[in-house]
């Protein structure tokens, strides 16, 4: 409900005014200079102005405008750096089971023999090497190729990156254990 600031005080200039009010005593330090006081701060109050709501909502969207591009690069910037933190941990892994099994993992036994004890092999294998056989931070399995291509003696290890493809530029680079 609103009231206007002039009705509320004329409504109380006429109470304090009145013979009632006059001839009965005010209330717990309560006296007709508080009252005129309270009727001169609520003429007084009033609320802000559209132009200055509307200058404060421009301000905050200048400043929005030029923060929020500094934090946009940042999300890829993470992933890349999950990815390569996550393959340096896979390719311990792979060099872990490289000692215990004395081979690499096969093209078809993959990553997961990581996590699953390989058919045959049971009493040399010695994992899980890792607890659990994550994608990469775009949602893609890791790659797994031996003999490597960037490493013959070896094995390759990658993330197709943003792209969810081989190669690619930019955002969509692989990411490898030969970067």
């Amino acid at each position: 409900m609103m009231v206007r600031v002039d009705e509320l005080s004329k409504t109380v200039e006429t109470v304090f005014s009145s013979r009632l009010v006059r001839n009965t005593p005010l209330k717990r330090g309560v006296n007709e200079r508080s009252v005129s006081a309270l009727s001169t701060a609520m003429e007084r109050t009033r609320g802000f102005t559209l132009i200055e709501i509307m200058v404060v909502v421009i301000v905050l969207g200048i400043l929005a405008a030029t923060i929020i591009p500094q934090f946009i690069g940042t999300t890829y910037d993470a992933r890349v750096s999950s990815a390569k933190s996550t393959i340096a941990e896979l390719e311990s892994a792979i060099e872990r089971f490289q000692i215990h099994m004395d081979r690499y993992p096969t093209a078809e036994e993959g990553l997961k023999v990581l996590v699953e004890t390989p058919a045959g092999e049971a009493s040399k294998w010695r994992g899980p090497y890792i607890k659990m056989l994550r994608p990469d931070p775009w949602g893609n399995p890791y790659q797994y190729r031996v003999p490597g291509v960037h490493h013959p003696t070896s094995f390759d290890l990658w993330s197709r990156g943003a792209g969810g493809a081989d190669g690619g530029e930019g955002e969509g680079a692989d990411i490898g254990n030969w970067q």
